[in-house]
């Protein structure tokens, strides 16, 4: 299902899924129609845009996941911390920032990578670094072990350009990515 109310947003966003497989795609632009849709059956995947005319998309994901949906996306033209962090309490793995709608990712002016590249799951560890959590704290936190921290930390150092723990949580809240 893409819920997106840009038309030719969400016929490319379609026609992508198509492209990779997805037999068949629904096209809404909507969160009202996007429920009454969803109502009729549980589906592998929404893609959603995070502002939509009637509400927002990141609610939408989080209640179609607690429905039973497995995957969710969430597309958006701005990097608002907020919204980010919205995104990420709400259990949304995928928040992708496209340039004003035309669907052409965002450069990123950070060194690396950048904190645009950072997973859900590489905020969550980074937001428990700056609390000042050590790896199997923050295995702890998250259900993972120690090694997969320290895996996670290496790839945000990656991202990052730098393997200095405060370095990366400075950038981090330079950016807004976490508080």
């Amino acid at each position: 299902m893409v819920v997106v109310n840009s038309p030719a947003v969400r016929e490319t966003v379609a026609h992508t899924l198509r492209a990779m497989g997805a037999r068949h795609v629904l096209e809404i632009s909507t969160v009202a129609e996007a429920r009454q849709r969803a109502a009729a059956g549980i589906a592998d995947l929404v893609v959603a845009e995070a502002g939509l005319p009637d509400g927002s998309g990141i609610a939408l994901v989080r209640e179609l996941r607690q429905a039973g949906w497995q995957r969710g996306m969430v597309v958006a033209t701005s990097d608002d911390p907020y919204s980010v962090r919205a995104a990420v309490g709400a259990g949304i793995r995928c928040y992708v920032v496209s340039a004003a709608g035309t669907g052409t990712p965002r450069p990123s002016a950070d060194r690396g990578e950048g904190v645009d590249s950072l997973s859900a799951r590489e905020i969550q560890v980074l937001q428990l670094v700056a609390e000042g959590k050590s790896n199997k704290d923050i295995g702890v936190a998250l259900g993972l072990s120690a090694l997969t921290v320290k895996s996670h930390l290496a790839r945000i150092a990656r991202k990052l350009g730098t393997g200095d723990r405060a370095e990366m949580v400075a950038t981090s809240l330079r950016s807004g990515v976490i508080a």
